[in-house]
């Protein structure tokens, strides 16, 4: 078997369509109705991803993901939230407690799947290629531990989050335009989802201090995409 997919989902309708769809990819896939026994696995074997309902009985997917962002071997588990709200309120409060990306309800087998595989495509790129410690203004990024100092703070970001401050910084000076940030870091075009840049540079930047009207590492170039302009 493939690697290993906890799904997280109430309705048993959805629940076995996804492990269904996910196992037919390959992957080996383990379910379940609610979160406190999907974190009771977690913490005893480490799966390589998480999908999770927001909607569950007890604890809610996002109160799951906070708890596992909290945990440090599961720091950077990705997490794909599945959400039946489509609001642009509801996906920050998501990105805002740790997932990595979100589908709205109802979705396309073939989408989840090409989310999912793009998230393992990027992470075993980025454990073969990338190794060595990057260091720009008060930075400090931890290739191979997928750590970000500033100074001596640590900072807490998600998955995605560090994946688009590492490609801003590899490309620093650079206007990266947005189709170019959002195919690199989504692995594929998001129909209908023009906003998921726009809203992780902005969780991104509130966890850097950064202020976008005078910026200090993202500047906003508009209508194009975004420069790191950190030295």
């Amino acid at each position: 078997m493939g690697k290993k997919i906890f799904i997280v989902e109430d309705d048993e309708n959805i629940r076995e369509m996804v492990r269904m769809a996910l196992t037919s990819f390959s992957y080996e896939v383990t379910a379940f109705d609610n979160a406190e026994d999907a974190l009771t696995a977690v913490y005893a074997a480490m799966p390589d991803m998480i999908v999770f309902d927001i909607m569950l009985p007890g604890m809610s997917g996002l109160e799951a993901t906070k708890k596992l962002r909290t945990t440090p071997k599961a720091k950077t588990l990705p997490i794909i939230m599945l959400t039946a709200k489509d609001t642009e309120l509801d996906k920050v409060t998501g990105l805002d407690c740790g997932a990595d990306d979100y589908i709205a309800k109802p979705f396309g087998v073939m989408e989840l799947g090409a989310r999912v595989r793009a998230i393992f495509r990027r992470t075993e790129h980025d454990g073969a290629a990338f190794i060595e410690d990057i260091a720009i203004a008060d930075l400090l990024i931890k290739r191979s531990t997928r750590e970000v100092m500033q100074g001596p703070k640590p900072l807490d970001l998600t998955f995605k989050e560090y994946e688009l401050l590492c490609m801003l910084v590899k490309e620093r000076g650079r206007i990266v335009p947005r189709e170019e940030l959002i195919n690199a870091i989504w692995g594929f075009d998001f129909v209908g989802e023009s906003r998921t840049l726009d809203i992780h540079v902005r969780t991104l930047r509130q966890k850097l201090g950064d202020d976008a009207e005078k910026p200090k590492y993202i500047k906003t170039v508009r209508n194009v995409g975004y420069r790191f302009i950190g030295e």
